[in-house]
């Protein structure tokens, strides 16, 4: 399956049961209460950091495209490296033994910020910054979505297969209604890519949606 291609109109089977499995595709319902959580469109993952995700490039016009026209309820994540590998937990100290390059002992701080076509749109968006890959490993982002009555997250960023999986994951579990803009998310692998993309539309029914950036604008009006 090519990147941003939608899945084909028959339903999946699932081989435990022989029964048929829902495709989430659009939502079904105008979004409403609802804000757009871009992940990690940062320096570090564009052509050239040193995380380089290699197609961020492609979806960064639909991602900007998206942020100008709901600005103010746009919300950047960052996802902020420690300083030094024992500055974390359990195994994120050997991940970052291994990528002690990363650290910001050795990283310089402009490759964490949000890349310079998305930087712009702050303020009136917003930035939370994170130490995992969900975005919800910073408590106050739920706290804020809670107080704020936000029952819909909009998600775009990368990476489709870390970053932007961990948060729908924790979003579902925390009772969001998740909507994913399919063409506006980027891998550094297309096999991961395609693979969550397959699971988003055959599973999660109810809870999670798929939508076009262009679609997008009819669910959810300013």
């Amino acid at each position: 399956m090519s990147r941003f291609m939608r899945s084909a109109s028959c339903d999946p089977e699932d081989k435990a049961t022989g029964r048929k499995m829902r495709d989430t595709k659009s939502p079904e319902s105008e979004i409403r209460d609802a804000v757009h959580l871009c992940i990690d469109m940062q320096n570090i993952f564009a052509p050239g950091g040193l995380w380089e995700t290699a197609w961020m490039g492609r979806v960064l016009p639909t991602i900007e495209s998206i942020v100008s026209r709901y600005r103010a309820r746009t919300i950047f994540t960052r996802f902020i490296t420690p300083q030094d590998p024992e500055d974390r937990p359990g195994q994120w100290q050997a991940y970052f033994e291994r990528w002690r390059q990363a650290t910001r002992s050795h990283l310089p701080p402009s490759a964490l910020e949000l890349v310079p076509a998305l930087a712009r749109y702050v303020p009136p968006a917003g930035i939370i910054d994170k130490p995992a890959y969900s975005a919800f490993s910073n408590p106050g982002l739920a706290s804020m979505l809670i107080e704020k009555n936000i029952g819909t997250v909009v998600m775009t960023g990368a990476e489709t297969d870390v970053c932007v999986l961990s948060t729908v994951l924790s979003a579902v579990d925390l009772g969001f209604r998740v909507v994913i803009v399919e063409d506006a998310l980027c891998s550094s692998s297309d096999i991961g890519h395609d693979a969550l993309m397959t699971m988003y539309r055959t599973r999660f029914h109810g809870q999670v949606a798929l939508v076009t950036a262009e679609e997008l604008t009819e669910f959810w009006p300013e």
